[in-house]
């Protein structure tokens, strides 16, 4: 009895441990997931090296962390500075009157045929003056929102530059000590060994999945759409590639938030041949990316239903922020792995009970 007392008394110890360890580290709770993150993507770069090198770990995780550094972190800097310039272009252009919204909807207003400026009175977006109040309240309270973001993370830059150290350093020794660190991680999980080895290669293969998958078709989609643009003459190709970019990334959705509207303005205003362009690249060249792609780069057996990369990536975003589009669909995986052991687990049982019965 006294033996069983004890035994709860250190179980809560170690869950108040760990509880006051997560809360202490919350703080770097993104540096920490893009760390385990990138650790996992360059694990089989890392292991190569390694068995060229054997007796120099340390030095080969020091050589696939510049790889990082040199192919993905370096390139995001140089293009968040040019988004930074297109986004204040873009900015000037509204203020000072030579983007005009208005005059676009005018345009397309005028374009429309006399049933279609009917529906738009219908919809109360046909009276341009109170269109003109509407957009300028939405765009006054957007720009403003942006520029206390842009002032808010100027202010923070240290703090970012904090958090990249953090996840550098994190990334080497996941690097350098990854076998080791995730056996122990694992054989900690009180958990049956077949349902731990099962978790762990879903999350792997989850997050390889997401980055692989997801982000290499995002970034193919909006060059490839941002291309497009600039081919067709549209300002500020840069930033709506990066807008199809991201809307790639949300299922059921994609990149047409972006460029459909675009062609539709293309039509109505009698640029029927750029509109016509932009449709043929929209659909067969952007749209087949995903189609082709993806299978190549994930793979199969690790994809989720549509419906639910979906809702766990909308769900991420909400709750984590850009972090989402790792921690949504890795939670949505967890949950129908856990759901399907579950499943198979009474399956086994019920026939079990079966044959015993018999």
């Amino acid at each position: 009895m006294v033996r069983r007392f004890e035994d709860r008394v250190f179980l809560l110890l170690v869950v108040a441990a760990t509880v006051l360890f997560l809360w202490l580290v919350a703080t770097f709770f993104d540096a920490i997931l893009w760390a385990l993150v990138a650790a996992i993507i360059l694990a089989p770069l890392q292991a190569r090296l390694v068995r060229w090198r054997p007796e120099q770990p340390g030095s080969m995780a020091v050589l696939t962390l510049l790889v990082l550094i040199t192919l993905v972190i370096v390139p995001l800097m140089v293009l968040a500075s040019f988004l930074l310039q297109e986004a204040a272009y873009l900015y000037q252009g509204i203020q000072t009157g030579k983007i005009n919204f208005y005059d676009y909807f005018d345009q397309m207003r005028h374009a429309l045929p006399r049933w279609g400026r009917l529906q738009l009175n219908r919809l109360g977006v046909g009276n341009l003056d109170a269109l003109r109040d509407k957009l300028g309240a939405g765009l006054s309270s957007s720009f403003q929102t942006l520029a206390a973001q842009a002032l808010n993370l100027g202010q923070q830059a240290a703090s970012f530059l904090l958090s990249l150290i953090v996840m550098l350093y994190l990334t080497f020794f996941l690097l350098k000590d990854g076998k080791r660190l995730s056996s122990l991680v694992i054989g900690a999980v009180p958990l049956q060994p077949e349902h731990r080895r099962a978790l762990a290669q879903k999350f792997a293969a989850v997050v390889r999945a997401t980055i692989k998958g997801n982000m290499a078709v995002a970034v193919v989609q909006g060059g490839l759409g941002g291309i497009t643009f600039a081919l067709l003459g549209i300002g500020s190709a840069m930033l709506w590639g990066v807008m199809m970019a991201f809307m790639s990334l949300i299922p059921a959705v994609g990149s047409g938030l972006v460029w459909v509207p675009v062609a539709i303005y293309f039509f109505a205003t009698g640029a029927v041949a750029k509109g016509a362009i932009l449709v043929f690249c929209g659909v067969f060249v952007i749209g087949l990316v995903d189609n082709l792609l993806r299978p190549i780069l994930v793979g199969r057996d690790t994809q989720m239903p549509d419906y639910m990369v979906l809702i766990s990536t909308l769900g991420g975003l909400e709750l984590f922020g850009v972090s989402g589009l790792i921690v949504g669909p890795v939670i949505a995986a967890f949950f129908l792995s856990v759901w399907a052991i579950f499943i198979e687990d009474r399956a086994r049982l019920a026939s079990f009970d079966t044959e015993a019965q018999g």
